[in-house]
């Protein structure tokens, strides 16, 4: 269903926090493709479609079976005059105004319009989107309900049809997946930036709870949102003081054996036997080609080794 440890989220082709150019978008997806990544993901919420158009203009020049498609449902997009020029962390996003549906009806539309965005006929994965306390505060559980009373059974249906071929949630917290895993049939969850070198949440209880049920994980973020690829921000945000020296630490470690940062913090998402891929997003060809060479560079033994004994990694996280 998923192939390959490298794949390519979609965020950075929505505008995420920077504008980048049509041109520039289209041969980020040409690197992508030529280093043979072959797992795309993308979004409504990316831009206000503008992802969903970008790599869908890219994809329809390859034969539809020779990759994997995920995008996701839990936001209808409706036109609107007065988008501002950041929205939701992106910039020049399109004009249209994110409604937040998780209803079994405006599951189908959103796949519909996600389709008619990406001028293709099929998505492998579709993930409920956002579902969670980071979005939705207090009131997260009451759309948790929302969503599994009607995403999810209308997943779970198109699924059963064959119309996709597995869903699951994508999210940014681990407590959404555990109570999907009691009250549905996920296939595969989409994490963001809780399975890093600085993030170890979901290890102890969401990564075992996926393995006895037979679900995958696709691990979002693997930088953290930039800190562990030389940027200052974690989770979307100024990075806090316990993480920036946290990285540092880390940092220091890779020096000493000769490894780049990002190296190690790719090659240590996609070692646990839990997760299917690990998708960074890229705003250049450059920077798609630099996470290929990333995930094939060499690493000691003893670099992982000397994190467990420096107290950086849980010494039961499993390694390359």
């Amino acid at each position: 269903m998923i192939p390959g440890p490298l794949g390519m989220g979609g965020a950075p082709l929505g505008n995420l926090f920077a504008r980048i150019p049509e041109d520039v978008a289209a041969a980020t997806m040409q690197a992508a493709w030529d280093a043979g990544i072959r797992h795309f993901d993308t979004a409504p919420h990316y831009g206000a479609g503008l992802s969903e158009h970008r790599m869908g203009a890219a994809l329809r020049l390859h034969p539809r079976d020779a990759y994997t498609l995920s995008s996701k449902v839990g936001r209808i997009l409706e036109p609107a005059q007065d988008v501002p020029e950041l929205d939701q962390g992106f910039v020049g996003a399109l004009p249209f105004r994110r409604r937040v549906d998780y209803s079994a009806a405006g599951t189908i539309r959103s796949i519909e319009d996600s389709l008619q965005r990406l001028g293709l006929a099929r998505l492998d994965i579709v993930y409920i989107h956002d579902v969670s306390e980071d979005w939705h505060g207090p009131a997260w559980k009451d759309r948790f309900a929302e969503a599994m009373a009607g995403a999810a059974k209308a997943l779970t249906d198109l699924r059963r049809q064959g119309v996709i071929r597995a869903w699951g949630l994508g999210v940014n917290l681990v407590a959404p997946c555990l109570a999907a895993l009691e009250q549905a049939e996920p296939d595969v969850f989409l994490v963001a930036g809780r399975y890093t070198l600085l993030d170890h949440g979901a290890l102890d209880q969401l990564f075992p709870a996926c393995a006895a049920r037979g679900a995958k994980v696709v691990l979002g973020g693997p930088y953290n949102s930039g800190l562990l690829a030389g940027g200052t921000t974690f989770n979307y945000e100024t990075a806090p003081p316990e993480m920036v020296a946290r990285a540092r630490a880390i940092a220091a470690v890779c020096a000493r054996h000769g490894v780049d940062l990002k190296a190690a913090a790719l090659q240590f998402c996609a070692a646990h036997p839990v997760v299917a891929t690990v998708i960074p997003g890229a705003r250049t060809p450059a920077e798609m080609r630099e996470n290929a060479a990333m995930m094939q560079a060499p690493i000691p033994d003893a670099l992982w080794a000397e994190l467990k004994r420096e107290g950086l990694l849980p010494g039961h996280a499993p390694t390359p």
